[in-house]
C-alpha cells in the first residue's frame, strides 16, 4: 500500500518534472509558524530522512536567533534528518553540504550568465548578493540524534538592506536573474535532488570531496576578509577551510582557525 508521504513524493516529482530522491520523504504544510519547529516536533516520530516544505512561513529564524523574512512565493523548507549512524563530530559538515546543493539548484536555475560564490560556511551569494540562509539545529529525542537544516531562498523577493545589520551581505531574489520567479515546487525538486547527490558522496567518501567542491567556489578566498566573534574581531586573508570545515585565516598575529564567525568582506 502506498504511504501518504509516498503519494506526495509522487505528486511533488510530477510538478517539479524530475524523480524525487529515493529515500526521503516530503511533507508540504501550506503555513507554519516556523519549518524548524515543525522538524522540531516531528522528530521523534521519524522513519525516514523528511523535507517540511511551507506554503507560507511566519515566524522564520536564522542564526543566532535572528528573524528570517519571508515574503510570499520563496522557498521555506527544512529537512530532518536521523543521523545516529553519523559520528557527531561530523553532522556541522552538512552545513556545506546544504550549501552546495542551493548552489547547484540556483545555477540550475540561472545558467552560467551570473557570478555565483560561497561565503562561509553556507551562504550563496549571486554577483555578491545573499540569496539563500541556512541553519542546522540538532535535536535528541529518546529515538535518537536528529538534525534539522533549515533552508530559506528568496524566490521573489529579498529583504530590504536597511532591515539588515550593518556590514551585512545584501540580498537578492533569484527572480531577478530569471524571466520570471522559479515555481517553488520545482525548486523543492531541485535542491531535494541534489542534497541528497552530495549527502551520498559524503556519506561513502567523506568530506573531502565536499570540502573541495565548496573551496572551487569560495568567496574572497586569497583576500582579505574580517571575521567577527562574540568578544573579539580578526582580519586577514582567508586561505580557505581546514578537514574539519573551519576557517582559515591569516593574521598578522599569525594562523588562525575559526570554528563559528561572522564574516564580512
Amino acid at each position: 500500500m502506498t504511504s501518504p508521504f509516498m503519494q506526495r513524493n509522487s505528486l511533488l516529482a510530477l510538478q517539479t518534472d524530475r524523480r524525487w530522491p529515493a529515500g526521503y520523504e516530503y511533507r508540504y504544510v501550506p503555513q507554519v509558524g516556523s519549518t524548524m519547529d515543525e522538524a522540531r516536533a516531528i522528530a521523534p516520530h521519524l522513519s525516514a530522512p523528511t523535507w517540511i516544505h511551507a506554503g507560507a512561513q511566519t515566524q522564520g529564524r536564522g542564526r543566532r536567533a535572528r528573524a528570517w523574512r519571508d515574503p510570499s512565493g520563496n522557498l521555506a523548507t527544512t529537512l530532518v534528518m536521523p543521523v545516529q549512524d553519523v559520528a557527531t563530530e561530523l553532522v556541522s559538515l552538512a552545513s556545506f553540504i546544504a550549501a552546495l546543493a542551493v548552489y547547484d539548484m540556483a545555477h540550475e536555475m540561472i545558467g552560467s550568465e551570473q557570478s555565483m560564490t560561497l561565503k562561509w560556511p553556507n551562504d550563496v551569494l549571486i554577483n555578491g548578493g545573499k540569496v539563500s540562509g541556512i541553519l542546522l539545529e540538532g535535536h535528541h529525542p529518546k529515538s535518537g540524534p536528529v538534525v534539522s537544516i533549515g533552508i530559506g531562498v528568496n524566490l521573489v523577493a529579498a529583504p530590504q538592506s536597511n532591515t539588515l545589520e550593518q556590514g551585512a551581505v545584501a540580498p537578492v531574489a533569484l527572480g531577478q536573474f530569471m524571466p520570471a520567479a522559479p515555481d517553488p515546487n520545482i525548486v523543492m525538486g531541485s535542491l531535494a535532488d541534489h542534497f541528497a547527490r552530495y549527502w551520498a558522496i559524503f556519506r561513502t567518501e567523506g568530506f573531502a570531496p565536499i570540502r573541495a567542491a565548496w573551496m572551487a567556489h569560495a568567496a574572497h578566498l586569497g583576500c582579505d576578509i574580517t571575521a567577527r566573534l562574540p568578544k573579539e574581531t580578526h582580519v586577514g586573508r582567508f586561505d580557505g577551510i581546514d578537514t574539519d570545515g573551519c576557517l582559515l585565516l591569516s593574521t598578522r598575529h599569525g594562523p588562525l582557525r575559526i570554528a563559528a564567525a561572522d564574516i564580512y568582506f
